[in-house]
């Protein structure tokens, strides 16, 4: 199963790039062993920083048509780390060939694309800015495939 996280902006060097690369690369290494490929990193960037329906149609553009979208919005299903990696593998033995997890702008996803979502994942009830949601995200990522694994990196 492919994983691509579809964003609005992007990186620019500095300790989110780092941190973010550090867990992807790590995730990589895991998700070999289960079934899954690369980290797919695809941002794109309006020009108007603020149109969220602009923002909407660039992420539709670039995510791959068989992806099953996730989107990570506040009002979104708090999952456990635990549960988080079992829903992956559920997607993958579901043989689903493709997963986007979508991070909207500053603003957030529009409501019609909130709902061409197969599911909203929040990581809380707080707001984070949408460059650390990147980190958040592949760090869970890195910790699922840990936990699959049966790794140390992932105590309860």
């Amino acid at each position: 199963m492919r994983i691509h996280i579809c964003a609005v902006g992007r990186l620019r060097s500095g300790p989110n790039l780092s941190l973010y690369e550090n867990y992807q690369k790590r995730f990589n290494q895991n998700g070999k062993l289960l079934g899954f490929k690369a980290i797919n990193l695809i941002e794109t960037e309006a020009k108007n920083k603020s149109d969220k329906e602009v923002e909407a149609k660039l992420l539709n553009s670039v995510i791959p048509k068989s992806a099953a979208l996730i989107g990570l919005d506040e009002s979104g299903e708090q999952l456990s780390s635990i549960e988080f990696a079992s829903f992956l593998k559920n997607m993958r033995d579901q043989n689903q060939s493709d997963l986007g997890f979508v991070i909207g702008g500053a603003d957030g996803l529009t409501p019609e694309f909130k709902k061409s979502c197969k599911k909203l994942v929040s990581f809380g009830r707080m707001v984070w800015p949408h460059m650390l949601v990147r980190v958040m995200l592949s760090e869970q990522l890195y910790r699922a495939s840990t936990i699959l694994l049966n790794g140390p990196y992932h105590r309860v």
